[in-house]
């Protein structure tokens, strides 16, 4: 058994019940397990694809981003979901690191293509809209193919996801999550919500992201829901795809909670077929949460990260939702605890790491042993991110990963931009923070000492980070400084300049 094989049971169960709507579509449970059977043959026939090559996957959401993803568990392959904000450079990072055999794309984002062709000259390439040059629209291989589209190696053992998560050493690392952590997360997440096949969930978040993908989407298609998708977040088309489309649940991060609440339409909106509201990627403001609850929508909150599917601590609908900040108990099919420096499990009402261990914790980063012995100790995913939990097992998250900034629901570490920074001739060094912002939770904000005699201008810097990294990780200030707080063996205090940026900032910050 694969996971593939909950979507060909939901089609037996019910193959007229709606899988997907997409823009006006719908996508049936029998023709979606058809797409599924007619890819799976198609990348064996035409590309070879077998246990653990990667095919990876450039692109707004889609429903053939689904397809491919099971797809992939039928011949025991991996999806790497390529996130489109990514800066060029970025993304021909990712590709390279994961040695990608196929990459699927659409045409909006083709200007990756030559550069493509000299980093991994032997990739093909496919394109979901278009003909790309030297490659072949999605269509043509899968009308074409003969013969079996299964793989006898593939099980629920086999890694599945290859999803990279922003480097704090200054390069993203690849998270591996293998078949049976998306089948466990879907345990979790059924229990979360309540969920049935009589729901219908709204995606508007990428699935580029394991939120996007994992906390509702591919569980609702387990259990034979129907899932409606967008292909990005617009404030108004959600709102009237709620009114509309009467979805019963969704997921918003608090960013996106923050220009839904916010839009004109907001106090009008028909919210009645919601039964919740799920959230999470941040520590989420009170006041995001009053605002669904006042219109009688329960917000649950959910805890995780790419390694962990995301799903591992979480309210429950129907559970105790009166613990205020609380982001809930561990799931059900994983373990949590609250340790310190040694690893030694804290008691109650003490801040320490937040670790988690379960069948739903990924497997390794890609090609990074060192990584994964350090984040991996014992079964234990050491998530360095620090919260407590009371003598009930219910969870507070106090503070992110170290130097970690969340801005709009997306992670940028520092020490990925303060590389691209330093790359530059005129920096002598530089420290990246988050500061607070109303609309995105955090911006990054570089300080920056120069190099003498230098007088480059912070647009200069701007336009030079943007060469290389995505815009949402372009500092919004650069503020400039002739030293920077240090240990006492030279190492910058990120914590202290954040100190200083709040609520005095330094002379000569520059917007």
């Amino acid at each position: 058994m694969d996971l593939c094989s909950l979507i060909e049971r939901n089609a037996a169960f019910a193959p007229d019940k709606a899988a997907i709507i997409f823009e006006g579509n719908t996508l049936s449970y029998a023709a979606f397990s058809a797409r599924i059977e007619q890819t799976a043959r198609a990348l064996k026939a035409e590309y070879g694809v077998g246990r653990g090559d990667r095919i990876a996957i450039l692109s707004l959401n889609r429903p053939d981003y689904l397809v491919l993803l099971y797809a992939c568990a039928r011949l025991g392959a991996m999806l790497v979901p390529l996130n489109w904000r990514l800066a060029a450079a970025e993304q021909l990072f990712i590709l390279s690191d994961a040695s990608v055999k196929v990459l699927v794309l659409e045409q909006a984002f083709a200007e990756i293509l030559p550069a493509l062709k000299q980093s991994l000259p032997d990739a093909s390439i496919v394109g979901l809209d278009f003909a790309p040059p030297g490659g072949i629209v999605f269509d043509a291989p899968l009308a074409r193919a003969r013969g079996d589209g299964r793989n006898p190696d593939s099980d629920l053992g086999c890694p599945l996801l290859l999803v990279y998560t922003s480097g704090t050493t200054g390069r993203p690392k690849g998270a591996v999550l293998r078949q049976e952590a998306l089948l466990w997360n879907g345990v979790m997440s059924q229990h979360m919500h309540g969920l049935t096949s009589e729901d219908h969930v709204l995606t508007v978040l990428p699935f580029f992201h394991v939120g996007g993908l994992n906390i509702q989407t591919t569980p609702a298609l387990h259990h034979g829901a129907t899932v409606t998708i967008h292909r990005r977040f617009q404030p108004d088309a959600t709102l009237s795809a709620i009114a509309q489309e009467r979805p019963t649940l969704t997921v918003l991060v608090p960013a996106i909670i923050q220009a839904v609440t916010d839009h004109p339409g907001w106090a009008s909106a028909d919210l009645s077929s919601l039964r919740a509201v799920s959230t999470g990627s941040t520590i989420v403001p009170p006041h995001l949460i009053d605002r669904f609850v006042a219109r009688g929508v329960p917000v649950l909150q959910v805890y995780g990260s790419t390694e962990t599917c995301p799903v591992a601590i979480y309210t429950r609908l129907g559970g105790d939702l009166s613990r205020a900040g609380s982001t809930g108990l561990a799931g059900l099919c994983c373990e949590a605890v609250i340790i310190d420096d040694s690893g030694t499990e804290l008691p109650p009402d003490t801040p320490g790491e937040i670790a988690v261990r379960g069948p739903n914790v990924f497997s390794e980063y890609w090609g990074h042993a060192e990584a994964t012995r350090e984040a991996l100790q014992d079964g234990w995913y050491h998530t360095g991110d620090i919260g407590r939990r009371d003598a009930d097992g219910y969870f507070w998250v106090h503070d992110r990963k170290k130097n970690l900034i969340i801005s709009g629901g997306e992670n940028i570490y520092p020490a990925e931009v303060e590389r691209v920074l330093m790359e530059h001739p005129e920096i002598v060094e530089c420290a990246v923070i988050g500061r607070p912002d109303p609309r995105w939770d955090e911006v990054p904000v570089a300080y920056v000492i120069r190099r003498a005699g230098c007088s480059i201008e912070a647009e200069e810097l701007k336009a030079h980070v943007l060469t290389q990294l995505a815009r949402f990780k372009v500092p919004r200030d650069i503020v400039f400084v002739d030293d920077l707080p240090r240990t006492a063996l030279g190492k910058v205090q990120h914590f202290l300049l954040r100190q200083l940026d709040q609520p005095a900032r330094p002379q000569g910050e520059t917007s």
